[in-house]
C-alpha cells in the first residue's frame, strides 16, 4: 500500500461533538488505507505532528479524524481552528490495528475503547457492516458517546462513569468482570494505556488467549 509522505491535504471543515472533541474532515484524493490505522497530521510547515487514527469508512469520499483537545496539546488546539480551504500536511497511512480478510466473515468480535479511542472502530465498524462485534466505549458523560447511532442496535454499550442515563454504569473494566467473554473472541482495545493493561488481565483471567489480544495505546 503506497504511503504519502509530507503531503498537502485540504480541510473540508471542523465538525464539534462536544466543546473538546471534533471531527476534522479532509479531502480523500484517492487515499487506501485498512480500516483501523492511523495518519500523522499537523498543521502545513509546522514540524509537531500527531498520530490520529482514521473515523471515516471506506466507502467515504473523505478522511475523517476524531480528535480530543489536549490541555497542553501543540497540535490538538491547533487543528481545532482550522477552516474550510485550509491546509495541512498528512503522512501515513500507517498500522496494524487491523482485521484479517478472513475472520471479517467467520469470527466473533469485541471491541473496547475509552475515550477517542472510539476512532478505530468506528472505521472498523463502518467498513464491514457484516461484522459480528460489539463495541464497548467507556466515557464519563452520556455526551461523549460520539455518534453511537452510527452502530446497529445492541452492537454499542456505552459505560459512564459519572452519568446514569447510558446503557451500563461503570467502567468498561466493571462491564467485562459482569459480563465474561468467550475465549474465542478476537479482543481488539484502544484508548488509555491503564485501561488497557487492566482489561488485559481480566480477559486473560477469563480465558482469552494472547493471540486474540490486539491493543492500540493512547498514552
Amino acid at each position: 500500500m503506497e504511503v504519502t509522505i509530507n503531503t498537502i491535504f485540504t480541510v473540508q471543515g471542523v465538525r464539534h461533538l462536544t466543546d473538546s472533541t471534533y471531527i476534522v474532515r479532509l479531502d480523500r484524493k484517492g487515499m487506501m488505507f485498512v480500516p483501523g490505522q492511523n495518519l500523522n497530521i499537523g498543521l502545513a510547515g509546522d514540524p509537531e505532528k500527531r498520530d490520529y487514527s482514521i473515523y471515516s469508512s471506506l466507502e467515504d469520499n473523505f478522511l475523517d479524524i476524531l480528535v480530543k483537545e489536549v490541555d497542553d496539546g501543540l497540535v490538538s488546539k491547533k487543528l481545532k481552528k482550522l477552516k474550510p480551504g485550509d491546509s495541512i500536511e498528512v503522512d501515513g497511512p500507517f498500522g496494524f490495528f487491523t482485521i484479517k480478510d478472513e475472520d471479517i466473515s467467520t469470527k466473533k468480535f469485541l471491541f473496547i475503547a475509552s475515550g477517542t479511542g472510539i476512532g478505530p472502530f468506528h472505521s472498523i465498524a463502518l467498513s464491514y457492516p457484516e461484522l459480528n462485534y460489539k463495541l464497548i466505549h467507556g466515557v464519563r458523560n452520556r455526551n461523549e458517546t460520539y455518534e453511537k447511532d452510527h452502530y446497529p442496535a445492541g452492537c454499542y454499550i456505552g459505560c459512564l462513569s459519572k452519568d446514569k442515563k447510558g446503557e451500563f454504569r461503570g467502567r468498561v473494566t466493571d462491564y467485562l468482570r459482569q459480563n465474561p467473554v468467550d475465549p474465542d473472541t478476537l479482543c481488539y482495545l484502544c484508548g488509555n494505556v491503564n485501561m488497557i493493561y487492566d482489561a488485559f488481565d481480566i480477559l486473560k483471567e477469563q480465558g482469552v488467549p494472547s493471540g486474540n489480544l490486539h491493543a492500540e495505546v493512547y498514552f
